[in-house]
C-alpha cells in the first residue's frame, strides 16, 4: 500500500493545482466581462468589440482569407 501513497499524494496535488487553475480561469473571466461592462457604459459595443478581439488573434492571412469569403457571399447575397 506504500507505493500508492506517494501516487495518491501527487493525485491530489494536481487535483488542486487544476482547482486553483480553475478559480484563476473564473476570476480572469469575471474581469474580462467587467471591461466589457466598462466599455459598454462608455458607448462602445462589446458585442463588436468581442468579434475585433477575435479577428485580432487570428493569424493575418487565415484573417484576409475569411474575409475575401465574408465579401464573396454578401456580394452572392446583395449585402455588399
Amino acid at each position: 500500500m506504500s507505493d500508492a501513497e506517494p501516487t495518491d499524494d501527487r493525485l491530489r496535488l494536481l487535483i488542486e493545482r487544476v482547482e486553483r487553475l480553475e478559480e484563476e480561469k473564473k476570476g480572469i473571466a469575471d474581469d474580462i466581462r467587467d471591461v466589457y461592462s466598462e466599455a459598454k457604459a462608455v458607448g462602445y459595443d462589446a458585442k463588436i468589440m468581442r468579434q475585433v478581439v477575435r479577428l485580432r488573434k487570428m493569424p493575418p492571412d487565415d484573417r484576409r482569407e475569411m474575409e475575401t469569403v465574408l465579401d464573396l457571399y454578401k456580394a452572392a447575397l446583395g449585402l455588399g
